[in-house]
């Protein structure tokens, strides 16, 4: 494979309203796109990095320096006989797996679409329709909350997931179920918890919930197990598996029942195709986050849910929800049953608005 050259941009894009979580409040989000040219082809990544350091220890200007200085300088200069190779030679780089996990993508892209193959089939996947569900932030109100889940239901998506907090759970569930008994209802806590909560977290168990999600320490996975096995809701790991590792220690010790699987978060496609298999040997339902990411981001979640373990719905739902315009063509649409189908154009399958793009770029830098 031989690259010409690699471009990083950074984009703003005002979201369509704030959406609250036990980290704080988003607005606008400050995305960086990764670009790669050569041999007459191109492909696009997106990094899910945060503005803020509050998910994990990576933020956009953390992930621009990392690139900058060290993936795509090591990128070019070293042979690449595939995509799958590039995450052997980021092993070198402690963490920051959003900030390769972005550059990992956008050669998968390049590769499927040299290839003329759609980037679901390339990665192995088999779906061609996917299950989808939304996430709703913290609400000013339980009113407010309920409106929400009026309409995304109305909208057909096959589950909800609302944010949790100490102060906002078990009274907004309870309203909740009131008002929607037989909804596909998940609760995500964002690490907002200890395990000094756990007789109160139990008390969640009444409500049947699809799962809670990372409800104790963002790098913990003892605390779970014992949680967990007072728990009869299952409970999904996300922040805590960044590695392979990760989740076969979590499967081992009974940390979790559902693993979250974020693209950006355990850094690009051939670590997330470990996990997933790790998970499937072990009969360990995966589903996919999201990180309010652009349609670029969008897709590559959409080609990811295409793999065969992902039986949930996850957070890939449509570009309208986020954005009064999406950088790709056509945006991402849900369809009146809750599902996304899956482009069947080569690599991300979308057409990518470079002029869109230029309109909202805010710097950017090139590497030949």
């Amino acid at each position: 494979m031989k690259i010409d050259q690699i471009t990083l941009r950074e984009i703003h894009m005002p979201l369509v309203s704030p959406f609250e979580t036990s980290f704080g409040t988003t607005t606008r989000r400050r995305i960086l796109l990764v670009e790669v040219r050569g041999e007459g082809g191109f492909g696009w990544g997106e990094v899910t990095a945060g503005e803020t350091p509050f998910y994990n220890e990576e933020d956009t200007d953390t992930a621009w320096h990392i690139l900058r200085e060290f993936a795509i300088p090591k990128i070019l200069r070293e042979p690449l006989a595939s995509a799958a190779a590039a995450a052997g030679q980021f092993e070198q780089i402690r963490g920051h797996r959003m900030a390769t996990g972005g550059l990992e993508a956008a050669l998968w892209d390049w590769e499927a679409r040299l290839a003329g193959r759609p980037l679901a089939v390339h990665i192995g996947g088999t779906h061609r329709e996917i299950p989808c569900g939304v996430s709703i932030g913290i609400q000013p109100s339980v009113e407010d909350l309920l409106t929400k889940i009026r309409t995304e239901v109305a909208a057909g998506y096959q589950r909800v997931k609302i944010k949790i907090k100490p102060g906002w759970d078990v009274a907004v569930i309870e309203r909740v179920r009131e008002e929607f008994p037989a909804l596909r209802l998940m609760a995500d806590a964002n690490s907002a918890y200890t395990l000094a909560d756990r007789a109160h977290l139990k008390l969640l168990d009444r409500f049947y919930l699809m799962m809670m999600e990372q409800p104790l320490a963002h790098d913990d996975l003892l605390d779970h197990a014992r949680l967990q096995q007072d728990l009869e809701t299952p409970i999904c790991l996300d922040e805590s598996i960044r590695t392979l590792r990760d989740a076969e220690q979590a499967i081992e010790i009974g940390a979790c029942r559902i693993i979250n699987i974020k693209l950006g978060r355990v850094g690009g496609f051939t670590r997330a195709r470990a996990i997933h298999d790790c998970c499937q040997a072990a009969r360990v339902p995966v589903w996919c986050g999201g990180m309010l990411e652009s349609g670029i981001g969008r897709a590559h979640n959409i080609a990811l849910s295409t793999l065969p373990n992902f039986v949930l719905p996850g957070d890939v739902s449509a570009s309208r929800r986020y954005w009064t315009q999406d950088v790709i063509r056509p945006e991402v649409e849900v369809t009146s049953q809750g599902t996304i189908r899956v482009p069947e154009g080569p690599g991300l399958g979308y057409e990518v608005l470079q002029e869109r793009i230029e309109q909202l770029t805010a710097r950017r830098e090139t590497f030949a």
